[in-house]
């Protein structure tokens, strides 16, 4: 059973208050408050889904193990050389070090 958010709407067409009704999802939508009789529609609103988005989640996630277990390849950038190093994959056919010159030659 879902709940479901409905909202009166007045004989001179002003919208009135929310209320909420738990039905099955193969039943019809009310047309009607279920007390005053009133006219009602069904209110529309996004889903509440239980996913959480933490930073350490996502760090896990892009944890080098978690990355070669996925089958990819990930480099890190030295902030001194501008150099990209191999951190993560298990690729043999490619490099460990990647020039930046070098990336832009492949590119362009």
């Amino acid at each position: 059973m879902r709940v479901y958010t409905y909202r009166v709407i007045h004989e001179d067409g002003s919208k009135g208050e929310y209320f909420e009704v738990e039905h099955s999802m193969s039943e019809p939508a009310l047309d009607k408050h279920p007390v005053t009789g009133e006219k009602a529609i069904k209110v529309m609103s996004a889903p509440n889904l239980g996913i959480k988005h933490t930073t350490g989640g996502t760090e896990k996630k892009h944890d080098n193990q978690n990355v070669e277990k996925a089958g990819f390849t990930k480099y890190e950038k030295d902030k001194l050389t501008g150099k990209y190093h191999k951190t993560a994959g298990k690729n043999k056919n490619l490099p460990s070090t990647l020039n930046t010159d070098t990336i832009r030659k492949n590119m362009g």
